[in-house]
């Protein structure tokens, strides 16, 4: 691709933001990295100035981003480690939150973005488990050390993992958490960009096994399993998100085909990560209604 080096005139200040956000949704799903990033779009100039300010600014900024300290009393959260066969190595390491209380309680897995098991997504387990669930939240990474501290390496070893074993590495993640002692058996998965994508593996994976899934943004399961997934699901997208509402129209057909329990929610005016409340991309008002509406639809069919 060519290298940019001036903004053509005929480019408003919301074209050039939209190219911005294009780059970033680039570097997020690996395709240039942050340093490529940051080179095309200081190439661009916003009302006058240097792009590269906007670009600085949808850097993840986590110590921001937590709602609900690992110190709430309302909750009991420790890491724990737990056998993995067929995935990247034999164990895997997770972040397990309990709601306050003696339980059991109805379970539900929370799936990273396309990094590790960054601080945005421990805060999400922390924030299901508020709401009355067990909610674990594996690391992908651990087997090659963990989260590294900062999203680009996590992306980076991420990429480098066996994709069939990482998946597999879910998969058991599940029925960990499944069979814990403090879960009642009902278990339901939610994920976010490359996790939202996983919940929707996982209700292709366990069938009657999972009870509900709520991928966020997420790649849809191949049509041609769609008739394995039992769990109802609800669907939570952005607007703008072309890479995965492209896929939309197909999964919709296997699923009305198969006569399966789904819902499907666009917010207007969002892209691709608007839950993620570290970064500019979030939308607090479509966020807002989103979690509310996911967690209603674990209280129904987790109860």
């Amino acid at each position: 691709m060519p290298k940019p080096s001036t903004t053509p005139a005929s480019h408003s200040d919301e074209e050039v933001e939209r190219l911005v956000y294009d780059l970033y949704d680039e570097y997020c799903h690996g395709g240039i990295d942050r340093r490529e990033f940051l080179r095309r779009a200081g190439a661009l100039t916003l009302a006058g100035a240097s792009a590269a300010l906007l670009a600085q600014t949808l850097l993840p900024r986590y110590a921001q981003a937590q709602t609900i300290s690992f110190t709430d009393e309302r909750i009991k959260p420790r890491y724990v480690n737990y056998p993995s066969p067929d995935g990247v190595s034999s164990t895997m390491r997770g972040y397990l939150v309990a709601p306050a209380g003696d339980g059991p309680f109805p379970a539900v897995l929370v799936v990273h973005e396309n990094r590790g098991l960054n601080p945005y997504v421990e805060d999400v387990a922390r924030r299901v488990a508020v709401a009355g669930f067990l909610a674990l939240a594996p690391d992908g990474l651990s087997p090659v050390g963990g989260y590294p501290g900062n999203d680009d390496d996590g992306r980076t070893l991420q990429r480098s993992l066996d994709q069939v074993k990482l998946k597999q590495d879910m998969l058991n993640s599940a029925q960990y958490l499944r069979g814990h002692e403090l879960c009642t058996g009902k278990l339901g998965v939610t994920g976010f960009c490359w996790g939202g994508g996983i919940s929707n593996f996982l209700a292709v994976a366990m069938g009657e096994r999972l009870h509900a899934a709520v991928p966020y943004y997420g790649r849809a399961a191949d049509t041609a399993d769609v008739a394995k997934i039992a769990a109802p699901l609800m669907i939570q997208s952005a607007e703008d998100d072309p890479r995965v509402n492209a896929l939309w129209p197909d999964y919709e057909t296997a699923l009305k085909a198969h006569g399966k329990s789904y819902v499907r929610h666009v917010y207007p005016g969002t892209r691709h990560g608007f839950h993620n409340n570290s970064t500019p991309r979030y939308d607090a008002e479509a966020a807002e209604l989103a979690w509310q509406r996911t967690i209603e639809f674990f209280k129904k069919h987790l109860a």
